[in-house]
């Protein structure tokens, strides 16, 4: 299942992923699941980017991180150039630890505040053994100035930097496993506005340069748009559309996705007035205990009797777009 580009050799390839977690509310309760990702499938050919966007607690973190198995999948397969690494264990996923690497999303909590940044970016190099002790100090010498940093931030420590400089050298200590794919974990959540483009600016020359293949997860519509070149929409653990990013924006199906975009903010204010908000009503189900059918059914203004009673496949309405819903 994939609408990647088809002269491109596939990075990436997920298909009905599956992630859940044990949930017991009681001692004497029947132990039962919370269903964080449920069935999820596409593909990411090499050296592109592929956007996951979403409300919050709707798996988009979660996709990430069971694809680079720090979480166990409950079911499904992850095939990372044509190898399925679903079952790996920990010595077989040692080779593709250096292949498959992650930026977190918060910058504050993912660096360690007792290390200063060399020792932080050095961390995988010696890790990985990629380099001699005396070549390791020219590397991450490159590390830092290839993310905008200087060479006598070195010695500093994490908090002795802006959030922006910390996402920087998070992205510096992922580089330094010289990686092909890399999750990029809602990278530019916790910056200032003003930071966020000069990140994603940064990730953009890099993957020029390296021809790395990004899984970029984000809730802002605006830069997955600018970033991205298909994109996937989740919902309640579920991926209900997916399509070339243009495609999309300029074409989107489902009512979910709709209402997604249609809370994007418009800089023009005469666009802004003429633009319908779409406000969903009602919350978004519990994972634990989904209701049957389609998953966005009592929130969907359009749902039928037959919404209720199946849950809609993921289907090809074109080469370029894919959508979960019985109303196509």
């Amino acid at each position: 299942m994939s609408i990647a580009a088809e002269n491109r050799e596939t990075c990436l390839k997920v298909t009905d992923l599956k992630m859940y977690f044990p949930v017991k509310s009681g001692i004497f309760s029947k132990a039962r699941s919370l269903k964080a990702v449920d069935g999820v499938s596409f593909s990411i050919a090499q050296g592109e980017t592929m956007g996951l966007v979403g409300e919050s607690g709707c798996g988009k973190t979660t996709v990430g991180r069971t694809i680079l198995k720090l979480y166990e999948a409950t079911g499904g397969s992850i095939v990372y150039k044509g190898t399925n690494i679903t079952g790996f264990d920990d010595q077989e996923m040692r080779p593709y630890r250096r292949k498959m690497q992650m930026i977190f999303q918060d910058p504050y909590t993912s660096l360690d505040p007792r290390m200063n940044v060399e020792a932080i970016i050095s961390e995988p190099i010696r890790a990985l053994k990629l380099c001699s002790e005396g070549d390791r100090r020219d590397r991450v010498r490159e590390l830092i100035q290839m993310v905008g940093l200087k060479a006598d931030h070195l010695n500093r420590y994490p908090h002795e930097f802006s959030g922006g400089q910390r996402q920087r050298i998070g992205i510096a200590r992922a580089l330094a496993a010289e990686p092909e794919f890399i999750v990029c974990d809602e990278p530019i959540s916790a910056l200032d506005v003003s930071i966020q483009a000069q990140v994603i600016n940064i990730l953009e020359e890099l993957q020029h340069k390296f021809g790395f293949t990004y899984l970029f997860i984000s809730h802002d519509l605006s830069m997955v748009r600018h970033i991205s070149h298909q994109v996937g929409v989740m919902y309640l653990g579920n991926l209900i559309e997916y399509a070339q990013v243009d495609e999309l924006y300029d074409n989107m199906l489902h009512p979910y996705t709709k209402s997604l975009i249609s809370a994007v903010p418009v800089a023009d204010p005469n666009q802004a007035r003429q633009n319908k908000r779409i406000v969903l009503q009602g919350d978004v189900p519990s994972p634990i205990d989904p209701p049957p059918g389609c998953p966005f059914r009592a929130r969907c203004a359009y749902a039928k009797e037959i919404c209720g009673r199946e849950k809609p496949e993921l289907k090809k309405i074109n080469d370029d777009h894919m959508v979960a819903c019985h109303l196509y």
